[in-house]
């Protein structure tokens, strides 16, 4: 058990780093993680049924700005090897999956709270000239820090069982979670503050609000309103300039005609 707990922890690491170092090749997805989580304990096929299952759920979570979506990284290794090493349903993976995803999301913000005093000891060094000091800051000790933070939990949920976690995760005082819960609530806000300040104009204003409005009057999902989005996307970077330019050029060949009739009337 410990080799199998060193190896998937080892995924873990290279799932979180995905999206960190690696640029983005869609191994830190639930489908992906929970199958290698199944290849190293020997069930595939239940590991592909969970991470197909958890995939549903995280489809919608996106980090945005500032704001920190539950982390199904964590919550799909230690759901996937829960199913697996208890011989339970993929449907009863999933009520760990959710505590241990939101677990992993405060854990995410501690941490990021911890590595902030990276970036003060960074200025320190710029001003005494240290660069390569610097350099190590963002990537080394930040990739460091950000593998124990997944290392840690599932080679202890693995090696020492799923029980572990779930007590850990029980034993955490009412006041820490609803401050980091508060937290969290407030970070998408802020989030989103950040993402209009860089991307909104007087060009995309209406689109905001368009969304907004069709989203908040209309009764329509989230999947309805992207079908929408997408289509006018098409209809406006598409068939709009395609269909103006095909008028400039009627215009075009009309005025080139003109021309030809004057230059025919200056002759006779």
């Amino acid at each position: 058990m410990f080799m199998k707990a060193l190896l998937i922890g080892i995924i873990s690491i290279i799932a979180m780093l995905d999206s960190r170092l690696f640029g983005r090749s869609n191994l830190e997805r639930p489908l992906i993680v929970s199958t290698l989580v199944g290849l190293v304990l020997g069930d595939v096929t239940k590991g592909l049924m969970v991470g197909a299952s958890l995939e549903l759920i995280s489809m919608g979570l996106v980090n945005v700005g500032a704001a920190v979506a539950t982390d199904m990284v964590l919550g799909s290794i230690i759901a996937t090897a829960f199913a697996i090493l208890s011989n339970t349903s993929a449907q009863a993976a999933l009520t760990v999956a959710i505590p241990i995803a939101v677990f992993g999301q405060l854990l995410g913000i501690v941490v990021r709270m911890l590595m902030s005093s990276l970036s003060h000891m960074a200025e320190r060094d710029i001003e005494k000239g240290k660069f390569k000091r610097v350099l190590s800051y963002h990537i080394v000790w930040g990739m460091v820090f950000y593998s124990l933070m997944y290392f840690i939990p599932t080679f202890i949920a693995i090696y020492f069982g799923t029980g572990v976690v779930s007590a850990i995760v029980k034993e955490i005082p009412d006041w820490l979670t609803n401050g980091l819960t508060l937290s969290s609530k407030i970070l998408p806000a802020f989030g989103f503050a950040l993402l209009m300040s860089t991307m909104l104009s007087k060009k995309t204003a209406v689109y905001l609000f368009l969304g907004f409005f069709i989203t908040a009057y209309a009764n329509i999902s989230v999947t309805g309103v992207a079908i929408f989005a997408v289509l006018l996307a098409l209809v406006v970077n598409e068939f709009l300039p395609k269909a103006g330019k095909g008028n400039g050029t009627a215009a075009t060949a009309d005025s080139t005609d003109d021309s030809d009739d004057d230059d025919d009337l200056e002759e006779l």
